[in-house]
């Protein structure tokens, strides 16, 4: 069966960095475009960042370009989000998905990993 497993997560202090990873099994990892996205307490969840199959084409969304970069391991089967210059407001559960077309809405994921907490303290 597919499974998406996110990993990295964890309290880190203002100004510091992260490594999210998403190790996927059960489908063809390389066909598949990836995302991350990430959900707060009593919001929306919404996205973070994107990535091609190839690795050819990445995309984020406003509030964490120039911060974060995402990246992929066709080889590992992983993808990965680098989190850096972390703000109070990045604090969120943050989830994988994997979609057929690029990934940048909820409903364009297909699949969805469990999710790992990311919290920045002020």
């Amino acid at each position: 069966q597919v499974q998406l497993v996110e990993s990295g997560g964890g309290l880190v202090q203002a100004g510091g960095s992260l490594r999210l990873s998403c190790a996927a099994s059960g489908f063809t990892f390389s066909t598949y475009a990836m995302a991350w996205f990430r959900q707060a307490p009593g919001k929306e969840r919404e996205f973070v960042a994107g990535i091609s199959w190839n690795s050819d084409t990445t995309y984020y969304a406003d509030s964490v370009k120039d911060r974060f970069t995402i990246s992929r391991s066709n080889a590992k089967n992983t993808v990965y989000l680098q989190m850096n210059s972390l703000k109070p407001e990045d604090t969120a559960v943050y989830y994988c998905g994997a979609g057929s077309i690029y990934p940048k809405k909820t409903d364009d994921v297909l699949y969805w990993g469990q999710g790992t907490q990311v919290t920045v303290s002020s």
